[in-house]
This record gives structure tokens, sequence and C-alpha cells, in this order.
């Protein structure tokens, strides 16, 4: 596995990657509704403006982006994900041990899905709260986490 800086040429496979992961790693905890209410509506231009904007990487294995994650300045993870072939391989670890490392700011917050959950608390996260978030008509949850 190698890990890079995001780069324009990636947004595609990085979109790509987003939607199928969600849709076969979050299915236990999501409908099918809000699996599409949440991969839908995504605008190439404003994810690939914030991935520019953070610093955001990806994650390669045989030429391929398996994870992608990205960090702004406040410490606010914004986006992790990693290919539902190469979960629980260390891909998410290595990518938030290195966005941790880079960022000064504390703590360190994100929203994670019901999924992702235990993998944040795992590395010291805790639950600050739990909101329930409406795309489209359809209802998800999620919370905020933060670690010092």
């Amino acid at each position: 596995m190698q890990i890079r800086a995001y780069r324009t040429a990636d947004i595609e496979e990085i979109l790509t990657l987003f939607r199928t992961t969600v849709h076969a790693v979050n299915a236990a905890d999501y409908s099918p509704e809000q699996l599409q209410a949440w991969t839908s509506g995504i605008r190439r231009e404003r994810w690939h403006a914030s991935l520019a904007a953070h610093h955001s990487l990806v994650a390669l294995a045989h030429g391929q982006i398996v994870g992608f994650a990205d960090m702004d300045a406040t410490g606010y993870l914004d986006r992790l994900y990693v290919h539902k072939d190469y979960q629980r391989q260390g891909i998410a670890t290595a990518l938030c041990d290195i966005l941790e490392r880079h960022c000064d700011a504390r703590p360190f917050s994100t929203y994670a899905s019901l999924t992702a959950e235990p993998f944040f608390a795992g590395r010291g996260y805790r639950v600050v709260f739990r909101q329930t978030v409406e795309r489209g008509g359809i209802f998800l949850t999620n919370c905020l986490m933060q670690k010092n």
C-alpha cells in the first residue's frame, strides 16, 4: 500500500469509491433508502474544492485508489472511506495516523456514521452528541466524535 497526497485527477475514482463503499459497507446500519440519500446529489466540483483545500490523502494498492481521507486545519476529519474489498487491513488507521500527526489543532473531530463509530472509539474518539440529519426527505443518524 502507498499513501500520497490527493491529486485533481483522483476525483472520479474517489467519487466511485465513495458511492460503492457506502452502499456495501454501511448497508448493515442504514436502509437502502438512506444509503441512496447519502450518496445522491454529490457535486464533483464541490468535493474537489473541499479535498483541494484540506490535507487530503489517498491510499493505493496495485495502482488503484483503495481509500481516502481529508482533514482541515481545525482538526476536522471530513471524510474517511476505504474500498469494500480492503476493509480491516489498516488503511483507515494509516490514513488517520498521518492526518492526525500533520495537524496541530486539537481536539480532532468528525461526524461518524453508525458504521464508523466503533473504529473512531477504538482510536480514542468519544461521542459528543448524536444527531439525525435529513437528506432529500430521508433521515440518517450519525454522531459528532472528538479526540483530545
